[in-house]
């Protein structure tokens, strides 16, 4: 299958870099409203949304070219992530109020945020024990979240909470709408090395109407399982994009950098670590596209396998690629003015969210029976 883009797709990519290029300066944050605002206005943020609630209706391929850009141009779009992975869970399992409600939200520029991970249950989120008990006329919710990005920007959060202790590990789960403003919780920032990103969530005696229930009571971890690849293709996404910069600011700086009366990239020892980064960058962006274009042509199947080979080659390749890019800028690589330490920091979390390297590896190894 050949990845030639089509016209209109070669100028949905030329109109996000020219948006990027007049709109984007040096990210002062993880996200800005300002500009997540004007790309609502573009209709961008539903690029993948059904055009029935403002979306584009457009497939993987469009979203992944959108996160490879914006990755590219390191825009501050942090809450676009969660918001499209939480959407795409209304979207095959609310009711037809939250779709309207939410689905219109994100097209107008709201963030979403979506909370499984626990102090004990991360990469085992079958092992989550933050309980939801049946009331009267509702639900009520106790119990810790941690390690939520963009809880503190969201307008809703969906909660993965367990409403049966009696079934086994990955049954008696249940997802739950929750807006951020509601009684009984609280939102605690984490401190990272990536700035105010992740947040522990507090639930004390949190009422929710029955109406909170997002699909089916107990079926969580089976609406869970179908949205994990689309979480991997957007990360994938993003973080081809990224390396595509980082290859990018390496080479144009080697080009222009001397020491020894000749640019430094002339030099073999650089020369040939940047001809095996652009072979990587060809092969991560060629493994990207295809995945996605596979899930286009087939909308009903998951392809774990090759979701998973996307988003542990993208991220790793990424990180691995500003690590580099790092060495070969020297002490410039440590300067905030030359943006490979922001590049660095973003890509290497890259590799443990949305399922650690180890974890995708151990999914294309059971993928074939081992």
């Amino acid at each position: 299958m050949s990845w030639e883009l089509t016209f209109e797709q070669r100028a949905f990519v030329d109109a996000i870099g020219d948006f990027y290029r007049r709109e984007v300066g040096k990210p002062a944050g993880p996200h800005d409203p300002e500009l997540y605002g004007k790309l609502a206005g573009l209709g961008w943020l539903g690029v993948s949304l059904p055009e029935e609630y403002g979306g584009g209706g457009q497939g993987m391929v469009d979203l992944v070219l959108f996160l490879e850009e914006s990755g590219y141009w390191r825009a501050p779009i942090g809450g676009f992530a969660t918001t499209i992975i939480a959407a795409a869970a209304y979207e095959r399992f609310g009711s037809p109020e939250q779709k309207k409600r939410l689905l219109g939200a994100v097209t107008e520029g709201k963030v979403l945020a979506i909370s499984m991970s626990e102090p004990g249950a991360g990469s085992d989120v079958g092992a989550l024990t933050c309980k939801a008990e049946r009331t009267g006329d509702g639900w009520v919710v106790n119990g810790q979240k941690t390690w939520c990005s963009n809880a503190h920007i969201a307008e809703n959060i969906l909660l993965v909470a367990r409403t049966d202790t009696t079934a086994g590990k990955h049954d008696g789960l249940t997802m739950f709408s929750v807006p951020t403003g509601i009684d009984g919780l609280a939102v605690h920032g984490i401190d990272t090395m990536g700035g105010k990103e992740v947040n522990d969530l507090y639930f004390t005696d949190c009422v929710l109407p029955a109406d909170s229930v997002v699909g089916v009571e107990g079926k969580a971890w089976g609406q869970l399982m179908a949205g994990l690849n689309l979480e991997r293709m957007i990360l994938a996404g993003l973080m081809l994009g990224a390396a595509r910069r980082a290859f990018t600011d390496t080479l144009d700086y080697v080009k222009q950098r001397k020491q020894f009366g000749r640019p430094v990239g002339s030099f073999q020892a650089l020369r040939h670590r940047l001809a095996d980064h652009a072979t990587e960058l060809e092969c991560t962006r060629l493994l990207v596209h295809d995945v996605a274009g596979k899930i286009d042509a087939n909308p009903g199947e998951l392809f774990p396998r090759e979701a998973s080979m996307a988003k542990l080659k993208a991220t790793e390749f990424a990180k691995a690629m500003a690590l580099d890019g790092m060495q070969m800028l020297g002490g410039y690589g440590y300067a905030t003015e030359y943006g490979m330490e922001a590049l660095l920091r973003s890509t290497v979390v890259s590799t443990v969210y949305g399922g650690t390297s180890e974890i995708q590896r151990d999914i294309i190894g059971k993928s074939f029976g081992l």
